[in-house]
């Protein structure tokens, strides 16, 4: 019987050897979460994290040797790193902060310095559930920022279902210089995502470890350079993304998106409970789809309720940032890759929007000149 796809995979990356222990990748136990599916493979390179800067043209030379399999469609490798017994602290060393300490507390040994340095604040913008428009709403809050005179980053931490190639209208492969990757620049944002890295109906079966080591590639990899915000689409839940983003960057805050309904409000209070666990101030709560208009006469319907966001906001002790309606325009622009706040600035939506991204501007600047409270911005 000849050998399986994923055996054939095995069998050519053991013609890649570490440079360092002179293994090969495969008898040195650095193949992680292999996967093999109708000719797609993914998987990771694990190599210990004081190494994970110098580690790229190993992973290259791995996606590489997976690619060119026969039966092979295409290839995905990401680093992952562990910390090393030697890296480990002494007895007598501080420990690490606890899982509530605020945002740029000294991070747990071997784990290595906060990533986007350069970045004035970040917001990640998140939901307890998915189909709440989280996405649009991140990226014209973006686009909002951008319009404001600012120097803003995208960034699309839903590895799983990364939506902004569809919504900024570019499938555009990002160059390389060197081991850094370039942002795209779309709507007047630098963008990053793994879909615009894989091809569009690739699947991402992988597992924890795998999509923490994509988050902070896409982070410490990109060539974000200065920027005044950069804007965090999240993956939906409260899983390996958040505590990621939570323990690697200092987050400035998070925005909560939630529909009316109860169903929703009930995910979008994990999120802040989620959020304050590790540190993380909460900007406030958006309603979407707050209400539906209809684009022929102009009647509103409160489909799924109407002020339910405000009244959780209210109840919990965050401010409510705004409400948004559920209008065609707003999908339809959004399918095609023009972000209404774009588009259309003129309209009602679009300016609910830019009154939102006022706000938190507003809310960062305050938190960034408070004499006390967490940092929130890395100097």
């Amino acid at each position: 019987m000849g050998e399986t796809l994923e055996q054939a995979v095995r069998t050519a990356l053991r013609a890649v050897r570490d440079p360092v222990t002179g293994r090969d990748v495969v008898e040195g136990g650095m193949v992680e979460g292999l996967t093999v599916r109708d000719g797609m493979v993914q998987f990771a390179i694990q190599v210990p994290r004081e190494r994970a800067r110098d580690s790229e043209p190993l992973r290259a030379a791995a996606e590489a040797a997976a690619a060119a399999v026969r039966g092979v469609i295409s290839a995905t490798v990401v680093l992952t790193a562990h910390r090393t017994e030697a890296a480990k602290p002494a007895a007598a060393s501080p420990a690490a902060p606890p899982l509530g300490a605020p945002p740029g507390a000294k991070t747990q040994p071997g784990q290595g310095p906060m990533l986007l340095p350069d970045v004035g604040a970040i917001i990640a913008v998140a939901s307890g559930k998915g189909g709440v428009g989280k996405s649009t709403t991140a990226v014209n809050l973006a686009v909002a920022l951008a319009s404001q005179g600012l120097k803003v980053g995208l960034l699309d931490a839903d590895i799983y279902g990364p939506s902004l190639p569809q919504m900024l209208g570019t499938r555009e492969r990002p160059r390389a210089e060197g081991q850094r990757i370039i942002p795209l620049q779309r709507w007047g944002l630098k963008a990053m995502s793994i879909g615009f890295l894989v091809e569009e109906e690739t699947p991402m079966i992988w597992r924890g470890p795998m999509v923490m080591g994509a988050l902070e590639q896409l982070m410490g990899q990109v060539e974000w350079g200065a920027l005044d915000i950069m804007i965090v689409d999240m993956p939906p839940g409260t899983g390996d993304a958040q505590l990621t983003m939570s323990q690697r960057v200092p987050l400035a805050g998070a925005v909560i998106v939630s529909t009316p309904q109860d169903v929703a409000l009930i995910d979008a209070r994990r999120g802040v409970k989620m959020f304050e666990r590790v540190g993380v101030p909460v900007l406030g709560l958006v309603e979407n789809m707050s209400f539906y208009c209809c684009p022929n006469c102009g009647h509103r319907a409160d489909i799924f309720g109407h002020g339910g966001a405000k009244a959780e906001a209210e109840r919990i002790g965050v401010e409510f940032l705004g409400e948004l309606p559920l209008k065609v325009a707003i999908r339809e622009l959004a399918d095609a890759g023009t972000p209404i706040v774009a588009a259309r600035p003129e309209t009602e939506e679009a300016q609910a929007y830019q009154k939102i991204a006022a706000r938190l501007r507003e809310k960062v600047a305050a938190r960034a000149s408070a004499p006390a409270g967490p940092r929130i911005v890395v100097e």
